[in-house]
């Protein structure tokens, strides 16, 4: 028995030696758990917000446009696809700030630090509202230009003089894409005001126009008579006289709006190859 007892000492105080670094971590992750428990909480909402904002922008990009079609009996309109894109868009930035608005929910001191600064609720709209005034204000814009759509997507438009393909119609800003490939970005509050011309809201397809100025002391009737016998197909108005010179318009086909660049350079060339036979150029 006694040998028992003492040969029982040594192993009972093993036993809690083991278990010493096991509770010491238990309490060491408590405290720091405790200690940050609100910025993990802030973390995980983050990124499950994040997450389901991506999984949601999938989702629709894949199946909104197939079923949108099938309703519409054929293949995606421009106007549906304008509106797709921007309710997506809308959804996207819903989820953003629910979980913004969460993450923030779990900082308790942030009330108690905000609360000197913004002592009314007034003042916290004010406030709100002067710095993000013009966000607002493309954000108003962008819906407004969903739902009525002077513009949408694959439309051949001119605005202030910067002529493009609509690639894209976003919350706060269009984006135009030129015949160049360069990107032109329009905020949505300035395209809303302003004048825009659009060649394709009604009509699939533009048309080509080029102009062409001759010397002052040249046979212009002479150059018309030219023109349209070189191309036919194409319409060869007088369109403008002045000290400097005379304008000659040409009208050509309808083409697709990628086209229409390459095929205003190519009317254009062969216009002037035939005044330049014809020793007008």
């Amino acid at each position: 028995m006694r040998g028992s007892a003492v040969t029982g000492r040594p192993w009972r105080a093993t036993l809690r030696s083991r278990s010493m670094p096991i509770h010491g971590a238990m309490r060491f992750f408590a405290s720091w758990w405790s200690h940050n428990d609100q910025w993990i909480t802030a973390a995980i909402a983050l990124i499950i917000t994040l997450g389901g904002a991506y999984a949601l922008d999938r989702a629709l990009s894949r199946r909104a446009a197939g079923v949108a079609a099938r309703l519409a009996g054929g293949a995606l309109t421009p106007e549906a696809d304008t509106r797709l894109r921007f309710l997506r868009r809308v959804l996207e930035v819903t989820i953003v700030l629910i979980g913004v608005a969460i993450a923030l929910a779990q900082f308790s001191s942030l009330e108690k630090l905000v609360a000197p600064f913004l002592a009314s609720s007034a003042i916290l709209a004010a406030v709100v509202g002067f710095a993000s005034r013009q966000t607002l204000a493309n954000g108003v814009a962008g819906l407004l230009l969903a739902v009525t759509q002077p513009l949408r997507i694959g439309d051949q438009v001119t605005f202030e003089g910067e002529t493009g393909i609509v690639e894209d119609v976003r919350l706060t800003y269009t984006y135009l894409r030129t015949a160049a490939g360069a990107r032109i970005v329009i905020p949505n509050e300035r395209l809303a005001a302003g004048v825009l011309r659009n060649d394709t809201v009604l009509e699939p397809t533009v048309g080509t126009e080029v102009s062409l100025w001759l010397a002052p002391d040249a046979d212009a009737l002479r150059a018309l008579d030219v023109l349209r016998g070189a191309l036919p197909e194409a319409t060869s108005t007088l369109a403008e006289i002045a000290t400097e010179g005379t304008r000659l318009a040409l009208a050509g086909e309808q083409v697709e709006p990628a086209t229409k660049g390459a095929r205003e350079a190519e009317l254009r060339e062969r216009a002037f190859s035939a005044l330049r036979a014809a020793g007008l150029r």
